[in-house]
């Protein structure tokens, strides 16, 4: 139960500094509000981002004339009922150079996602459902690819969120603002990553895939369950999130959500304190300090534990995005133990095509791998090439020197192609 206390703590003081500061006029315009207190992957972001017009190579005019009539009744439903929605289905494959058992990996995942503003329509005081249904499933091969670096000698996850368990409710909650949009208060099924130590490009679907360059696997973040956050501005440029969460939160069984929040009483809690240039542009400039507590979890046999995370990343010039990221962790299930990371995205084409570089170095986790294991370098680089307004190719090389689970492997080379349709 620390990590409730550690919540109830947090909670109350971002409250009383959000509410000191609650006559101060955002600095958001209200058709940019999905972005704040969330990050890329999050889905008002995603939403947003995928019925935004870009500028692609090819436009596929055909198909953009026959998509039109779907994407006018997207419009008119949101224009009359404040309900945006989407799908996508994105497609990982990956081979590896070396490894102890299977080499290559297929997954697909498909979403359905949507959020329905019901009240304060037209002001930045909003109150939305948000939902999200997923199915993910390997393609064709014996495991997914999110499986891939264990089964090769990598102590880590090549590509983070393409797992093989069917169907799954990894979003349903209520998001309220008030304050005139500077507070923010989540509560319902979570997924803890949409805005747990975020910055621009930790988004799977559309940049990095290594879990090295997304949510710092220094931080045992769980799957989706029950769950609540608070976001606040306490200034025009500082703000802070404080959450919990339930520790043992299974998507795929979201009739047994409360009985495993209430009953099992095993959290996982987390406070961030960042500096950002506006609010509108908190994930991408953004540099935040996240503190986090993760109780004993009796029936997984994990203990304990707590742990720190840095993050800095600055949007310069509109197209590049540096990135420093650093990560520890006493216990608490995390992966590794310690890990640093350093990198750069740049956009092309009006923020269409992105190319990404990142270098990691981390040090695996005792609890999670065994003692005197050595520590691992991991670099990734990946092109997204936007085809079409709503498809996008995204090739991927990454390297792995000294893999801790294969320790007769100097290096390990791993070769992807990611393709995802957003409609």
């Amino acid at each position: 139960m620390t990590s409730a206390w550690f919540f109830a703590t947090a909670l109350l003081c971002a409250a009383q500094l959000a509410l000191a500061q609650e006559s101060a006029v955002s600095s958001a315009p209200p058709d940019q509000a999905d972005s704040q207190f969330g990050g890329p992957s999050s889905v008002g972001v995603v939403i947003q981002e995928d019925e935004r017009v870009r500028e692609t190579q090819y436009r596929f005019q055909g198909l953009q004339r026959g998509l039109k009539p779907y994407f006018d009744f997207k419009s008119e439903i949101d224009a009359a009922y404040g309900l945006s929605f989407g799908f996508d289905y994105t497609a990982l494959y990956q081979a590896a150079s070396a490894g102890l058992g299977e080499k290559d990996a297929a997954g697909g995942i498909f979403r359905a996602f949507g959020v329905w503003t019901l009240s304060g329509r037209g002001t930045r005081d909003t109150g939305s459902l948000v939902y999200k249904v997923e199915s993910r499933h390997a393609l064709g091969t014996t495991i997914p690819p999110q499986g891939l670096g264990f089964e090769t000698g990598y102590a880590g996850l090549t590509a983070a969120p393409y797992g093989d368990y069917g169907w799954a409710l990894t979003n349903l909650f209520w998001k309220q603002r008030f304050g005139d949009g500077r507070v923010a208060l989540v509560a319902g099924q979570v997924d803890v990553t949409d805005y747990l130590d975020v910055y621009g490009l930790i988004n799977p679907w559309t940049a990095f895939s290594n879990l090295a360059f997304l949510t710092d696997p220094t931080i045992p973040a769980p799957s989706q369950g029950l769950g609540a956050a608070l976001a606040a501005m306490l200034t025009d440029n500082v703000y802070a999130i404080a959450g919990l969460a339930d520790a043992n939160g299974d998507p795929t069984r979201p009739d047994k959500a409360f009985d495993s929040f209430f009953d099992d009483g095993e959290y996982f809690s987390h406070l961030e304190v960042g500096w950002t240039s506006t609010q509108d542009r908190i994930y991408i400039d953004n540099v935040h300090l996240t503190a986090w507590h993760a109780d004993a979890r009796e029936k997984a046999g994990v203990p304990d534990g707590w742990g720190l995370a840095l993050s800095a990343a600055r949007f310069v010039d509109e197209r590049w995005m540096p990135f420093l990221r650093l990560g520890y962790a006493k216990e608490g299930g995390a992966l590794w133990e310690r890990s640093a990371s350093a990198g750069v995205g740049y956009y092309l084409k009006s923020r269409a095509d992105l190319v990404g570089f990142g270098l990691n170095w981390s040090r695996p986790a005792e609890s999670a791998f065994g003692p005197r294991l050595r520590d691992q370098t991991t670099a990734e680089l990946f092109y997204r090439l936007q085809l079409s307004p709503n498809f996008a190719l995204t090739p991927d090389v990454q390297l792995v020197v000294n893999p801790a689970l294969a320790p007769d492997k100097d290096r390990i080379w791993y070769f992807g192609v990611r393709a995802r349709l957003a409609l």
